[in-house]
């Protein structure tokens, strides 16, 4: 099973991340954050497989979430999924352990197929 957590101020987001993630059977959502502060707390305190996060959110955003668990969570691999296809934001984003980025507005099977992708083992 692979957990997940979910971060955006967005409450309509997060429920529809929450709604299309859980629908399938091999992933599980262990919570939702509104805010960077609580993005981390709930990562260190849930130890996720996989982080959701959008790129713009109080508390440092997206980048402070990637890099404060880079060093809390090195295990967690992050997605950022935002509104927001800026070429710079997305270089910062990758610099700071993002490995994937999905602009909202895809599909959700791209969203799904994206958070299996992460949660499978790194390969050497």
């Amino acid at each position: 099973m692979t957990t997940v957590l979910i971060c955006d101020d967005d409450a309509l987001i997060r429920e529809a991340l929450h709604e299309v993630l859980t629908a399938e059977p091999d992933l599980t959502v262990v919570a939702a954050a509104r805010n960077a502060t609580d993005a981390v707390d709930l990562a260190e305190r849930h130890s996720p497989d996989v982080v959701v996060v959008d790129i713009r959110m109080p508390g440092g955003g997206g980048i402070h979430v990637a890099r404060e668990l880079r060093h809390r969570c090195p295990s967690a691999r992050i997605m950022v999924f935002s509104a927001h296809a800026d070429p710079a934001a997305i270089a910062e984003m990758r610099l700071a352990g993002v490995t994937e980025y999905l602009v909202k507005g895809v599909p959700n099977r791209e969203i799904v197929a994206t958070v299996r992708k992460l949660a499978r083992p790194r390969e050497l």
